[in-house]
């Protein structure tokens, strides 16, 4: 019998208390969120009540591997839950469900089965949110802490039109919620690019 309760505890502890503090992006609430937005979009989906189980679980762990390292984190996160999640009652079977769900966050991310598609869109809900500017920020601002980005504001904005021009969600669902807004923050960057003004 899986307890998700303990199981959710012990995750978001892991992060509050392990990931460093040069992250702004990848942080808790990361993770939270994904895990809200999977919730909100398994319901449009229909999904039934042992899968969403398996997709809050990925939802909660694919970000946990970023306590060990920042590249390739999900090889990481894939060990935490291969060696905790049996604490809490996950048969294997369920355990390998959760690690393929892990693993579809990769970039570039490449989903075929419904939860696939859905984490990946749960990941990656926050392009078509008010809030997408402010998010945006934290993750230039943690790249810049870790060494990975030296770039103006203005060359700043040109990556993010480049990933927002080359993201598709995969969803009917996610594409409802979250296209239009999606366009809508794109047009808002291509401007800033254009004038150079800065919008958060």
């Amino acid at each position: 019998m899986i307890n998700f309760t303990a199981t959710k505890r012990f995750i978001i502890s892991k992060l509050r208390k392990e990931l460093s503090h040069k992250l702004y992006y990848h942080v808790p609430e990361h993770s939270i969120d994904v895990y809200n937005s999977a919730i909100r979009l398994a319901k449009m989906e229909k999904v039934d009540a042992n899968d969403l189980l398996m997709l809050k679980t990925a939802a909660l762990f694919h970000d946990s591997g970023f306590v060990v390292k920042y590249r390739d984190h999900e090889a990481e996160s894939i060990h935490i839950a291969r060696e905790h999640l049996p604490e809490f009652g996950y048969t294997n079977a369920e355990i390998d469900l959760v690690c393929s769900l892990i693993n579809a966050t990769r970039l570039p991310q490449i989903a075929t089965t419904k939860l696939e598609k859905i984490i990946c869109d749960a990941d990656f809900d926050y392009l078509g949110r008010d809030d997408f500017f402010m998010i945006a920020h934290q993750l230039r601002y943690e790249w810049e802490e870790l060494g990975y980005l030296h770039s103006t504001l203005k060359e700043w904005y040109h990556l993010q039109v480049d990933f927002l021009e080359g993201h598709n969600y995969f969803t009917d669902s996610a594409k409802i919620l979250r296209h239009n807004g999606k366009i809508k923050n794109l047009l808002e960057i291509k401007d800033l690019c254009l004038n150079g003004k800065k919008k958060i």
